[in-house]
């Protein structure tokens, strides 16, 4: 009975230790299955992320500016709509950068070359910023952005590349009715005019002026005479001859430089309009790059395109190395045209008949005083206490 007793007891341990074996079994199948179960579907970016490792990459843009308060964002700030949101917004539609990355781009060591003001147009804009090189990156990109901007390059560049710090020059262009050059006292100032080889040849004397280095304190905002930052070197600036479209006959002012200020390129056309329409004497040019305080009449940001930038430097060091691409563009120039036909040029030149930006701009040259501080020189030289100084800047103080 008790040999009975100690083989049934044997006999439900031993089918309790295959139980318990074979659960051990199925939990380490179960396990095993989990893991490969989890492997496959971990979320999408963390794929992501291993099959396309960061890599660091300039993008070359184009966008129409009009409705967007300039290119920079303004993080938190939903009120002002701007490029940069929209394009944050397609890389991480695109599963081009994480999420989690989109409010802080310096994480994904993120440059703008220039930052446009609102309005402001490009044509060759250039951004860098580490993304994952999925397929058929620039499509996919360009699937969550507006007809009006888009990415039309992409390089590969070295892993200190930034787009600000390593570009040589700017170049825009400022589209204008050439109107806005008829004189004040004897010629039409509606679309009816037309410009002159002379008047034409005069405003060109007078954009050249800006060739070479200049303290321009007086064509931004808060930058005093002797701030170092306010010296900026002009290469180029001229007026091309005009052209008509849509009715209006316009001209394109095109400007090379290294950098500029906000609203500087605005500020520079603007004073040279001031001249030749007879508002203000040519003198005020060079009176404009002293120390004094100048008032300076700013055109609207509607007709200025950022044409291109220019990496020289970096093209002369990286651009043949066998390993990078240099940073010109020159396959582009198609698809930059094509864009700025289809929608910088239209859009200026119709918001211009609809709105006539230009024109109402016109009509507030003759509130400007351009004197004012030439005034103020003269009582200074005259000063003789502290008191007369006084008076006179209270009585003279030029305008901002």
């Amino acid at each position: 009975m008790a040999s009975l007793m100690e083989e049934n007891i044997l006999q439900a341990s031993s089918v309790g230790e295959t139980r318990k074996a074979s659960s051990l079994q199925e939990d380490s199948e179960t396990v095993e299955e989990n893991g490969h179960v989890a492997k496959r579907f971990k979320p999408d970016h963390e794929e992501q992320a291993k099959k396309y490792p960061k890599k660091k990459v300039v993008l070359l843009m184009a966008y129409s500016g009009k409705g967007y308060h300039g290119m920079q964002r303004n993080v938190g700030s939903s009120q002002y709509k701007t490029i940069e949101d929209e394009l944050v917004q397609a890389l991480v539609l695109s599963d081009c950068i994480p999420e989690n990355h989109a409010e802080h781009m310096k994480k994904m060591s993120f440059q703008r070359c220039a930052r446009t003001d609102k309005g402001v147009s490009a044509a060759g804009q250039v951004v860098s910023l580490k993304i994952r090189l999925i397929d058929n990156t620039v499509e996919k990109i360009n699937g969550h952005l507006p007809s009006h901007i888009r990415v039309l390059g992409l390089k590969r560049v070295t892993g200190r590349f930034n787009s600000k710090n390593s570009c040589d020059a700017r170049t825009y262009s400022y589209t204008i009715p050439t109107f806005a050059f008829a004189h004040k006292d004897h010629e039409t100032q509606d679309e009816s005019f037309r410009l002159s080889q002379e008047t034409l040849n005069r405003v060109n004397e007078l954009l050249s002026l800006y060739k070479g280095t200049h303290n321009f304190h007086n064509f931004t905002s808060q930058k005093g005479p002797w701030d170092p930052s306010a010296k900026r070197y002009i290469m180029e600036m001229h007026c091309e001859p005009p052209f008509e479209q849509g009715g209006l006959e316009l001209a394109v002012i095109k400007v090379k430089g290294q950098s500029f200020m906000m609203h500087q390129i605005r500020k520079m056309i603007g004073l040279v309009i001031a001249v030749v329409k007879g508002y203000a004497a040519p003198s005020i040019m060079e009176r404009s790059w002293g120390e004094e305080k100048v008032d300076i009449p700013k055109v609207p940001g509607l007709g200025l395109v950022l044409e291109r930038v220019h990496f020289e430097k970096y093209n002369r060091r990286f651009g043949n190395d066998g390993f990078h691409e240099s940073l010109d563009w020159t396959e582009k120039e198609e698809y930059i045209e094509a864009f700025k036909k289809e929608h910088i040029y239209p859009t200026i030149i119709q918001t211009e008949i609809d709105e006539k930006s230009m024109a109402s701009w016109l009509a507030t040259l003759s509130i400007h005083d351009y004197d004012a501080t030439s005034q103020q020189q003269n009582v200074n030289d005259h000063k003789v206490s502290g008191a007369i100084i006084s008076t006179s800047s209270c009585l003279c103080s030029p305008t901002n």
